[in-house]
């Protein structure tokens, strides 16, 4: 039935297989039989498998710097996160509360803040620290930290602990820490007044 169905695809096939033949014989019998292109055919897989080899090495390796600059990034973050936010935090509990005084009416802040000695010391207080903006803010972190970063340095080269001794007790706060030092110095003269600052843990 299929002879009879496709006669024509059966010559084709035919015509096909006669054509093949005479071509790929050539006296030593069929092109793939010769040893020469069994060489040829191995050493082009060798070369395909190199060029796979190294394309998905390079691809590994990239992926693997990606990764790794990802994880740097991260980890920096968190050192700096972790370094920054109870000052930042404290930062902005003194901003706020002087400000708030100084907003409020001279009868309330006599009220809050017993004596005009203590009220003078919360106003310069208040303009000190907005005398400052966010970025002189930042920078004197960053120089505190460079400060603290380079005296710990010098504490693990130096050999004598005595004149590390009153450098770490000048460094061992930064200013920002001050002005919050000086909020708490003025804080128990006025007992109305309650202020929550964090502390390391």
């Amino acid at each position: 039935m299929r002879s009879r169905a496709f006669p024509w695809v059966l010559q084709l096939l035919m015509i096909e297989k006669n054509c093949l033949g005479d071509d790929l014989q050539d006296g030593d019998g069929p092109i793939w039989d010769s040893s020469g292109d069994e060489l040829n055919d191995s050493s082009e897989l060798d070369r395909e498998w190199q060029r796979r080899r190294d394309q998905h090495h390079t691809h590994g390796y990239r992926e693997g710097i990606t990764a790794g600059k990802e994880a740097s990034a991260q980890g920096g973050f968190n050192i700096g996160f972790k370094q920054s936010v109870l000052v930042g935090y404290n930062w902005g509990v003194v901003r706020g509360v002087t400000s708030a005084l100084s907003f409020l009416p001279d009868e309330l802040k006599e009220r809050l803040i017993g004596t005009q000695e203590k009220r003078n010391e919360f106003r310069d207080l208040y303009e000190s620290v907005h005398s400052l903006s966010t970025a002189d803010a930042l920078r004197m972190f960053n120089d505190d930290l460079t400060a603290k970063k380079a005296l710990e340095q010098r504490e693990t080269a130096e050999v004598s602990s005595h004149l590390a001794g009153p450098q770490e007790q000048s460094l061992g706060s930064g200013r920002l820490d001050n002005y919050m030092g000086e909020l708490q110095l003025l804080l128990p003269d006025s007992p109305a007044l309650r202020v929550h600052f964090r502390r390391d843990e």
